[in-house]
């Protein structure tokens, strides 16, 4: 590498700008390539990827925290940020030591290559959009820096620094224009979600009842019972959504099982289904969190399909896997007992959208999803927990995740100004599989009053209650707790998400004018 003296502020800038627009380059053609050939090898996928996988269970909560369900759009607005602070760092290491920064573009690029090969479901053509950046980032940054080397500081009339500045704006349009057919070329791949709108879901062999009349209180401020497909949560580790063709897809049942079974779409679709209504919560939800849904859920009785394979009797656990790699550890029991746990086909009358599963995956009442929802399910392997872990499981969370007796307050919102006089608390609870018998409230620190509850749609859905209060002027207290059907209280005792979820009272304070 070639030392070079003399740098000026204005050269360490200008060299920064470089380091920017051939980094933009490199990124904008890599993920064009994805886009055409290989879109789960996107290198700001894969490198997101990777740190997804990496990151500890506290770094995960934090996000969650913090982003909620925008926690991946912070994480690539991060990886970004990130890059860009590379990016100008190698511009000036190439402007002082030709070939330095070079070899960091073209290590960044190296690095989404080795991940996206080594991710599972990783195609043939996955190492592509990675050498495809990092080459081209590399190169891009040699010939700009070659351009600004040679007249540093000697170019008074400033025409030379004026072609450098136009070159490199130049190479950052260039790199805009391929993000921007990047893009074009993602949508005009996207021939899944033109099947999914031309689906038609074959009608349920057991429909769930109608929703009781009496499930839903009405109030303003307070979650519906029934949760919309747009508005239901999404926590999982996909920065791009898998797209299945449901004719590409495929099941397959194995392990400590007497026959292996295979699964096409079509056999699928000709199995008699049910509707189940089921609510769904993240292991992450904090007490008062809103990571959980409730939806109707169409599919197959995931028993029928065990018992097909012929399930071995030591066998205590499903290890389910993603068409991303993500894999979950299900008790056997929770799969084979009389709730229904289903391969979901189908969510609140429609096909599953794409970012929660599409074509399909597992719902199981009673369990947090990390250890039971799977979307993109393509393996059911038929396990023991002292023979496999799952994804979240090596990284410290708990094997089996059974939901706990949770309950929160909806209105009024914590920090709330309301007026003086007749007022509602309302709010939710659940405890999926369990059910919940009552919701006891007090107004600092008074007596509990029972809620009036709602119509519970089954003991798989979560209820909601609702207390008449008289508001008196002042700064207010509000705490809840359920009781669920086998007559438990839930616990005042907290704790964090970690390893198996939260638990504690849901407190709000309000004022009252």
């Amino acid at each position: 590498m070639t030392h070079v003296a003399g740098t000026s502020r204005g050269d360490v800038i200008r060299a920064a700008a470089a380091g920017l627009s051939a980094a933009l380059l490199g990124v904008a053609l890599g993920e064009l390539v994805a886009a055409v050939v290989e879109p789960g090898a996107s290198p700001f996928a894969v490198i997101g990827g990777g740190l997804i996988d990496l990151a500890p269970s506290w770094a995960k909560d934090t996000a969650i925290a913090l982003f909620g369900t925008g926690d991946k759009a912070a994480l690539l607005a991060g990886i970004a940020v990130v890059l860009a602070v590379v990016a100008a760092l190698a511009g000036i290491l190439e402007r002082r030591w030709s070939g330095a920064g070079a070899v960091v573009l073209g290590a960044l690029g190296a690095l989404a290559l080795v991940v996206a090969m080594i991710r599972p479901g990783a195609g043939p053509f996955a190492w592509l959009p990675g050498l495809v950046a990092g080459l081209v980032a590399a190169v891009t940054l040699r010939l700009l820096i070659g351009r600004l080397r040679p007249v540093a500081g000697l170019d008074p009339d400033g025409l030379d620094r004026r072609r450098f500045l136009l070159w490199t704006a130049g190479t950052a349009a260039v790199g805009l224009v391929a993000l921007i057919g990047g893009s074009i070329a993602r949508g005009a791949t996207r021939s899944v979600e033109a099947v999914r709108a031309a689906l038609r879901l074959p009608v349920a062999a057991r429909p769930a009842p109608a929703v009781p009349p009496g499930a839903e209180l009405d109030i303003p401020g307070l979650a519906p019972v029934v949760t919309s497909n747009a508005d239901f949560y999404r926590i999982d580790t996909a920065l791009i959504v898998p797209r299945i063709d449901p004719a590409d897809w495929s099941l397959r049942v194995h392990g400590m099982v007497e026959r292996e079974v295979v699964l096409t779409w079509d056999e699928l679709q000709a199995l008699p289904l049910q509707e189940a209504d089921v609510t769904l919560a993240c292991v992450s939800n904090e007490v008062g969190g809103d990571l959980i849904g409730n939806a109707r859920w169409l599919g197959y009785p995931v028993r029928e399909l065990l018992s097909r394979a012929g399930v071995a009797p030591d066998a205590d656990m499903v290890l389910s896997t993603s068409a991303d790699g993500f894999t979950a550890s299900t008790p056997l029991e929770a799969l084979t007992d009389e709730r229904d746990a289903l391969l979901a086909v189908g969510m609140n009358g429609e096909p599953l959208p794409l970012e929660h599963g599409f074509p399909v995956r597992l719902v199981v009442p009673g369990l947090y999803g990390y250890v039971s929802a799977t979307k993109w399910v393509t393996q059911l392997e038929v396990t023991r927990f002292d023979r496999a872990a799952a994804y979240w499981t090596t990284r410290g969370w708990s094997e089996r995740g059974p939901i706990k007796l949770q309950s929160r307050i909806d209105v009024p919102r914590r920090g709330q100004r309301i007026d003086a006089g007749d007022a509602v608390i309302a709010g939710m609870a659940w405890q999926q599989h369990t059910g919940i018998e009552a919701v006891e409230v007090r107004v600092d620190d008074g007596p509990w009053r029972r809620a009036e509850l709602a119509t519970a749609i089954s003991a798989d859905t979560w209820v909601q209650w609702r207390l008449p209060w008289a508001a008196e002027s002042g700064t207010h207290t509000i705490e809840c707790r359920a009781v669920n059907a086998e007559g438990e209280t839930q616990t005042a005792d907290t704790a964090a998400p970690v390893p198996d979820g939260a638990q504690g009272w849901h407190r709000v304070e309000v004022t009252v004018a």
